[in-house]
This record gives C-alpha cells, sequence and structure tokens, in this order.
C-alpha cells in the first residue's frame, strides 16, 4: 500500500492475517515483545524523502517496521534491517529510529490486518486495535 505525507512517498509491504477467531493482541502477540507487523516475512516501511515520524527524524529508505504493542502505548521500530522473515533475526542495535504512541482501540472488529495512510497518518487496525502514528516533512 502507498500513500503520501507532504511530498514523501510511503509504501508499506506487508502479509496480513487473519484474526480467525483468535485473541490476537495480548495473547497471540503478547504485550511487550517484539512483532513483525504482519506476517510472515517482516513489514517494509518505504520512504523516498527524508521524514519526521512523531517528530524525530528518519531519513529515506527502506526499514523493518516492527511494534511492541502494550496495552495503553505502543512502540513502533523502525529496523535498518529490512529483509528478514518475521522477527526472529531482529536485534535493537539494527534500530534506526522507536517512537512511542497510545494505544488505540476500536468497537468494531478488523477481521483483516490493515494498513492505511492519509495526511501523514499511518494507521495499524487488527481486531480491536486502531494504532497511528504521525509522518510528516
Amino acid at each position: 500500500m502507498t500513500g503520501k505525507a507532504g511530498n514523501a512517498t510511503i509504501t508499506i509491504n506487508y502479509s496480513a492475517p487473519s484474526v480467525k477467531g483468535r485473541k490476537i493482541f495480548g495473547d497471540l502477540v503478547p504485550y511487550g515483545k517484539i512483532w513483525r507487523a504482519g506476517a510472515n516475512e517482516a513489514t517494509i516501511f518505504e520512504i523516498d524523502s527524508d521524514v519526521k515520524v512523531e517528530g524525530q527524524p528518519l531519513a529515506k529508505g527502506k526499514y523493518g517496521l516492527f511494534t511492541i504493542p502494550g496495552e495503553s502505548e505502543w512502540t513502533i521500530v523502525f529496523s535498518k534491517t529490512w529483509n528478514q522473515w518475521g522477527s526472529y533475526r531482529y536485534k535493537q542495535e539494527d534500530d534506526a529510529l522507536r517512537v512511542k504512541v497510545k494505544a488505540g482501540n476500536s468497537a468494531a472488529l478488523t477481521e483483516k490486518l490493515t494498513y492505511a495512510v492519509s495526511n501523514g497518518k499511518v494507521t495499524l487496525k487488527w481486531e480491536n486495535a486502531d494504532v497511528s502514528f504521525n509522518v510528516s516533512q
């Protein structure tokens, strides 16, 4: 999926798992543990120019997008190591940037993991999670 933040193009490549009646966050995806933010290979976050994520600089390039879900706060992680299966080889020392955002919840169930980019706001929705972070130039 592709979207814009100012003149920057954001591309997110991910595999979208489904809920299939399971409890996702706090169970299948544990709180406080690194998650690949998708299924199969790590989710890829690519930007074609330098941006700020939640006010913090992130250079143009390709990153592995990981998260650390929590009940009230999520950590969004941009790893320099983007080409990997899952989060098995994830290393914190490869982080380009980490930002914290408030956990969001939706009353409506989102069966299949979905990313959206609108006016520089990147949103992840799955199960009852609705988590966003801001990207600007």
